[in-house]
């Protein structure tokens, strides 16, 4: 069994994008960040986050990849992988048997 930690996103939280911070590709809180994940649109309802330059970050090699709800286009992303809302639904569900998630 893995582990995958569940958290519930609240307002603030988002994901530092910004290469030149010491926190690039980590969770934060703050208001100022392209990478909010309260959002109106409801993309990041449900998210994974994609293990991707995480461990020894490198600047600019990567940051805020995770798997999310897609746009109802399939609307194309800058690096995540995107699915039907009832897609991850299912994943999450298989998830949940595999994982302490």
């Amino acid at each position: 069994m893995s582990f995958l930690r569940k958290i519930e996103i609240k307002k603030g939280m988002a994901w530092c994008d910004n290469p030149k911070s010491k926190y690039y590709n980590k969770l934060i809180f703050t208001k100022r960040s392209k990478e909010t994940l309260m959002r109106k649109d409801h993309l990041y309802d449900i998210v994974v986050f994609v293990k991707c330059n995480s461990t020894r970050v490198k600047k600019n090699k990567g940051s805020a990849i995770f798997i999310h709800i897609s746009k109802n286009n399939y609307k194309d992303t800058l690096g995540c992988v995107a699915l039907k809302k009832r897609h991850l639904k299912k994943i999450q569900i298989i998830l949940k048997k595999y994982t302490c998630f």
